[in-house]
């Protein structure tokens, strides 16, 4: 909710949504004070099976107007996000894991950036931190305090084994996706 750089452009596609979350989303009142489609609107009609995701199904969100039905058009950012802020509500328990961890993703077992992060696309690619460190606490919250500290680890050993700018360098374009 940080980030002023982009424009939100992140929110100008759907977002994969675990079928369990997906009722929380639908059953929270204070959300739908927010929205301005009716909660039948939120989500498309098929529910795709994907062992990834916690219940092992997932819906998209809809795409109102170019852009994802929960992003704020009044304002900037995620809806259930900022209404998770607002009403003291721990906002992983409503927001999307792949919203949270964005530019990061996963699938086929593998932890890695974003097609947008690739391709470049991304507006805010070299603005600010790493993929990594600016994911850093939801890879935390998500996969927990051992897979942080190995990555940390990893990272420590890279910088140390190069120089100033060189490391910087790489950091910035591992995080952002732009080497493979």
């Amino acid at each position: 909710m940080s980030c002023t750089t982009c424009g939100d452009q992140c929110c100008s596609h759907g977002v994969d949504v675990d079928q369990d979350r997906v009722g929380r989303i639908l059953g929270e009142l204070r959300l739908r004070g927010a929205m301005e489609l009716a909660p039948e609107r939120w989500f498309g009609d098929e529910v795709f099976e994907d062992a990834e995701f916690p219940s092992g199904r997932y819906r998209r969100t809809a795409v109102v107007d170019g852009a994802c039905v929960f992003l704020n058009r009044r304002g900037r950012g995620c809806l259930i996000h900022s209404c998770c802020l607002e009403h003291g509500i721990e906002y992983h328990t409503l927001k999307p894991m792949v919203s949270a961890l964005f530019p990061l993703t996963y699938d086929l077992g593998l932890l890695h950036p974003s097609g947008d992060a690739v391709s470049g696309e991304l507006v805010c690619l070299g603005e600010g931190e790493s993929l990594y460190r600016g994911g850093r606490e939801e890879l935390r919250y998500y996969f927990g305090e051992a897979l942080v500290a190995e990555l940390d680890a990893l990272c420590e050993r890279v910088m140390e084994g190069l120089g100033g700018t060189v490391a910087s360098m790489l950091e910035e374009h591992l995080g952002s996706g732009e080497l493979e």
